[in-house]
């Protein structure tokens, strides 16, 4: 039965990315992801962390969806970008898709070098993940606090450039 769900959450995931890819209109790109994300947690769900799984459904799929459909919202795409911006993106784009591309070879390569010993075989639970995420990995925890509460100033005093207009 895991085979098939698997399966199956593959097949969707995957119509669900080709669709936000090619699809013209941003709404629906947006529900794309939303689709996208929620095949995510049921590969959470078969790997037996339910915690995970509903965490990218709260997160994932509702606050941060939300977060862009307002974006989607604002931002004036009949504007369009002028052409000495469009070759600055067409450079940045280049860029940036090397960069994915020695990412994917050094993720090829570490998906054919044999496994090691598995050194703590956690569960997913919230008692697992808050003992991880308060001792090991606490300064990435609190660098990512900043980075939020980074973003979250920024989106107010764009707000409020904006008001001013």
């Amino acid at each position: 039965m895991d085979l098939v769900l698997f399966t199956l959450l593959s097949v969707v995931c995957i119509g669900a990315v080709l669709g936000m890819i090619l699809s013209k209109n941003q709404a629906y790109s947006a529900l794309f992801v939303v689709l996208a994300f929620a095949c995510t947690a049921g590969f959470f769900a078969l790997l037996d962390a339910p915690f995970i799984a509903v965490v990218q459904i709260i997160i994932y799929a509702g606050a941060i969806l939300v977060l862009f459909i307002f974006v989607i919202m604002m931002v004036d795409v009949d504007a369009g970008l002028s052409p000495e911006k469009k070759k600055g993106t067409l450079y940045l784009s280049v860029l940036l898709g090397a960069i994915l591309l020695i990412e994917l070879l050094i993720a090829l390569k570490a998906v054919f070098t044999p496994l090691g010993t598995v050194g703590n075989t956690s569960s997913g639970s919230p008692t697992d993940l808050g003992h991880l995420l308060f001792t090991k990995y606490l300064y990435p925890f609190e660098i990512t606090s900043i980075l939020i509460l980074a973003a979250l100033v920024g989106a107010i005093v764009l707000v409020k450039k904006r008001e001013k207009e």
